[in-house]
């Protein structure tokens, strides 16, 4: 069975940088470089992934699908393929979000990519699988429980580092890629959805269709405790200068240094001088960004706040690898 040890190698000098917690896990004699909060984060991440599949199919089986509504989003092109097509719901959700996850990939990480892989696969054997009964024929109630589950379903997504729905990797490859925002790809892509629904069903089916989009996006958000498209993140920690090589190395994002001093000191005693991070990184990077800062120091003081949009740094930029 599995092995965990610590790796105490090198110099002197060495030894004492990896005593803190750093350990292997042997697997068949091979040592895989991951520490005991690397596991633990993943077995919660995975938690959440499969909690928000479970949702997420919930409002698909349960509301949407019975009473032929649609959502928006690359969920919503899949509800109205299916509704032209007959073809399963649970084979496009995942052949619909393949290039999404090729962006993903390529803009975002390649763990992010098989965590969203394996999300979507898990989503799409929960609606083939589970009976879900319709649980009312009341227009307003489908749009609006509907969109909560499927909300609800796509904020734990995101809270385990990965997507359920293309449509934010979509909108980040292309804010990347040109002038647009995020928030521009986002409205562009839906409102090419709703017409199309317009015209093709009827503009009740499209304007019921906004109202789940709508109680889906504000679920999310309330999921994910309020975070937009970019984090604004600050960090004050008496290892500073490893956070901060962490986040360029590791991540392949910038920060910016403020000198400061610690308040908490009774009066007439010399401050303590600090560095404090400052670093703005996607809501798809906060969970591996908390992960880093806590293999480092668990005891960090960090601040968080919502940014509607950025332009510039290295925000546009590639991740290192």
């Amino acid at each position: 069975m599995n092995l965990i040890r610590k790796t105490l190698t090198g110099s002197r000098g060495d030894r004492n940088k990896t005593e803190n917690i750093k350990h292997s896990l042997i697997v068949k004699g091979k040592a895989f470089p991951w520490s005991r909060i690397d596991i633990l984060n993943e077995l919660r991440y995975f938690m959440f992934i499969i909690l928000g599949a479970l949702s997420a199919s919930f409002g698909l089986g349960g509301f949407l699908l019975p009473n032929s509504f649609i959502d928006g989003g690359v969920m919503g092109i899949s509800l109205i393929t299916t509704e032209l097509t007959g073809i399963s719901l649970s084979l496009l959700i995942v052949i619909i979000n393949l290039p999404f996850l090729v962006m993903g990939f390529s803009s975002i990480s390649k763990q992010f990519a098989i965590r969203s892989l394996f999300a979507i696969i898990l989503l799409a054997l929960a609606v083939h699988i589970i009976p879900f009964p319709s649980v009312t024929d009341d227009n307003l109630l489908i749009s609006v429980f509907g969109g909560f589950f499927l909300g609800l379903g796509i904020g734990l997504a995101i809270r385990g580092g990965s997507v359920i729905d293309g449509t934010e990797v979509a909108a980040i490859y292309f804010n990347k890629h040109s002038t647009l925002t995020i928030g521009d790809v986002i409205l562009i892509f839906n409102i090419i959805i709703f017409s199309f629904a317009a015209v093709v069903f009827s503009v009740e089916t499209a304007l019921y269709a906004i109202l789940t989009y709508f109680t889906a996006s504000k679920t999310v958000d309330f999921v994910v405790s309020g975070i937009e498209e970019y984090t604004g993140v600050t960090i004050i920690s008496d290892k500073s200068e490893e956070i901060r090589v962490s986040i360029i190395e590791n991540m392949g994002r910038g920060c910016t240094i403020y000198k400061g001093e610690k308040g908490f000191a009774p009066g007439g005693e010399v401050l303590k001088p600090v560095n404090i991070i400052y670093t703005l990184i996607t809501r798809l990077e906060l969970t591996k960004l908390q992960t880093e800062i806590d293999k480092i120091d668990s005891s960090a003081f960090i601040i968080m706040h919502s940014v509607n949009d950025a332009k510039g740094g290295m925000i546009k930029k590639r991740p290192l690898k």
